[in-house]
């Protein structure tokens, strides 16, 4: 089995996302003891934005590409060839006015592909990624859990990964952490135990 550890928060040590999905890890390692895990920090080696230039590299012929071109697509590639390989995903996903951090986006801008990911036929979009396991760690400060708050965050994720074949999608919620010391305390626990024990139980 092989897990694809995401983290995309900008506060570093500081991260409550990082904790939750480092915890996350743990306890997948736990249950699959001959896992294999790739970690790609997106805020430290954060990826470009999505681009013109990106377009542009990925559609030049192989053998008229300039070398800044040909190592575009060959990082887009990796990134690709690592969520496609992965059984399990886990992506730390703060929101940052009520939606994703950019550098996720960039990520998810790059495995979002045609043909690769998702394809069109005569009965419109289908997703080619089934059977992955992808969790979610959701943090923020305020409370958009189920809310209308969180149509740009759990809402497009939901959408997004749906979009491209996967069903089995679980997030770990820790909201509110901005309310003060007992109820971050409280959303940490709380998200703590679903991943002790409740995240991997049927494994």
């Amino acid at each position: 089995m092989k897990l694809l550890h995401l983290d995309s928060s900008i506060l570093g040590d500081h991260s409550a996302s990082r904790q939750l999905s480092n915890s996350v890890v743990q306890a997948w390692k736990a249950v699959e003891t001959d896992g294999q895990v790739t970690y790609r920090d997106l805020a430290k080696d954060a990826l470009g934005h999505f681009s013109a230039a990106t377009l542009a590299a990925g559609g030049t012929p192989g053998e008229a590409r300039d070398a800044a071109q040909q190592a575009e697509v060959d990082n887009n590639e990796a990134i690709l060839q690592e969520f496609l390989d992965s059984d399990v995903v886990v992506i730390g996903a703060p929101m940052y006015n009520f939606t994703l951090p950019t550098q996720l986006k960039a990520w998810i801008d790059r495995i979002s592909v045609a043909g690769r990911t998702f394809a069109y036929d005569e009965n419109g979009p289908k997703g080619l990624c089934g059977g992955k396991k992808v969790i979610i760690v959701s943090t923020s400060g305020g409370l958009h859990e189920g809310q209308p708050s969180g149509v740009g965050h759990e809402g497009y994720l939901k959408l997004l990964f749906g979009f491209i074949g996967i069903t089995d999608l679980e997030f770990v919620f820790a909201h509110g952490l901005a309310y003060g010391d007992e109820p971050r305390a409280n959303a940490m626990t709380a998200a703590k135990k679903q991943i002790t024990e409740t995240l991997f139980a049927a494994a």
